[in-house]
């Protein structure tokens, strides 16, 4: 018997994990990359937990499934809870303005403490709930039609970047740069995936990319597009018609067409679709056909965190961002964590700031 009891559960954790990685918490670098991947793998069970819950009738290995789900769930809705109450308790000691930052880093030595006993405790609901992920693939459930709107991935991004700002990226923005130029390529058009889990920095990268004075001069039409949260090829050809001719569009997706191709036939342009999920192809060959009348040369940067996304737009090879390395890492944290970016005199929060950096192997997330 279904009651949803799991699947709003599932939902509670995934609007807990929300409200903690809201504009005004400052997490922990390392802290925040392990909430972002709890909520990837929390919303990918969640998609499923319907389907297991009518199978579970004639299934005890699946009722057994979805008890250990339940444990795991519940643990992480506690440890949430827990979690939440620091961040509101730290609210209301800063006068309950909710536009100051609250930092739950670098505020007391107790907020140290707190804050890496936190990391390593959502650390370990996910390497639990990640290995439940997995044995669901035994069962061949199907997802529910919902997931989408459930994940709530909607933002919005733009191609605008400090460059003086970025640390550690050259060599990265130095490997797409290549690709854009490269002439050995066999389609007039082609795509450059830049692939990464959330928060490493891809949007950042191709933002660099895209601001840079060499590819400026190269493509003589350069659109940025941020997709997010749902793939509508005739929502992003309207949204590149409004860049083109700076006028609104809501025509039919026939009209809209006619115009695209019109306005980008014969001309070399750099297309950016920033933060890509769309697992579907045939939505994808929508828009991909759409844009096949640039000329030679034409490039278009997908940034993604997923590979099937990256296969199924028709990459054989894309751009796999990585860590930082330790001593780009290290500078970019003493610019980020200390006041004016500058060492500490005190050498216990050196020492403290050490032993962050070295859990978090090279991830650092503003």
């Amino acid at each position: 018997m279904v009651d949803g009891a799991l699947f709003q559960l599932a939902g509670k954790v995934l609007e807990l994990l929300g409200s903690i990685t809201l504009p005004e918490v400052k997490l922990a670098f390392g802290v925040k990359i392990e909430i972002e991947n709890l909520k990837n793998t929390v919303s990918t069970v969640q998609a499923v937990i319907l389907d297991a819950e009518k199978q579970s009738s004639h299934s005890h290995l699946i009722k057994d499934w979805l008890r250990k789900l339940k444990d795991v769930l519940h643990d992480a809705d506690d440890l949430l809870d827990s979690i939440s109450t620091e961040v509101l308790r730290h609210k209301v000691m800063s006068g309950n303005k909710m536009t100051k930052e609250v930092r739950i880093f670098f505020s007391s030595s107790n907020q140290f403490a707190f804050s890496l006993k936190m990391g390593h405790e959502i650390k370990a609901i996910r390497e639990r709930l990640n290995f439940i992920a997995k044995d669901k693939d035994d069962f061949h459930f199907i997802q529910s039609s919902i997931e989408p709107q459930i994940m709530n991935r909607g933002r919005e991004t733009y191609s605008f970047v400090l460059e003086d700002e970025i640390v550690g990226r050259e060599n990265d923005k130095k490997a797409i740069i290549k690709c854009l130029f490269n002439d050995n390529v066999v389609e007039n058009i082609s795509i450059i995936p830049i692939v990464g889990i959330g928060g490493l920095g891809k949007t950042t990268l191709a933002q660099l990319v895209y601001n840079d004075e060499t590819v400026k001069k190269y493509f003589e039409l350069k659109l940025w597009i941020c997709v997010s949260d749902t793939f509508d090829a005739q929502q992003i050809v309207k949204e590149i018609l409004k860049q083109l001719t700076k006028e609104k569009h809501e025509e039919s997706l026939q009209l809209l067409q006619n115009q695209l191709r019109e306005k980008i036939n014969g001309k070399k342009y750099l297309l950016v679709l920033d933060d890509l999920w769309n697992e579907e192809n045939n939505k994808w060959l929508l828009l991909r056909n759409l844009l096949m009348v640039g000329a030679r040369g034409s490039r278009i940067i997908v940034t993604t965190r997923s590979e099937s996304v990256a296969r199924i737009i028709g990459a054989v090879s894309w751009h796999a961002l990585r860590g930082l390395p330790e001593e780009k890492a290290w500078s970019l944290f003493v610019k980020m964590a200390f006041e004016q970016g500058q060492l500490p005199e005190n050498e216990a929060f050196i020492s403290l700031g050490k032993e962050i950096m070295g859990k978090c192997d090279g991830y650092l997330l503003p």
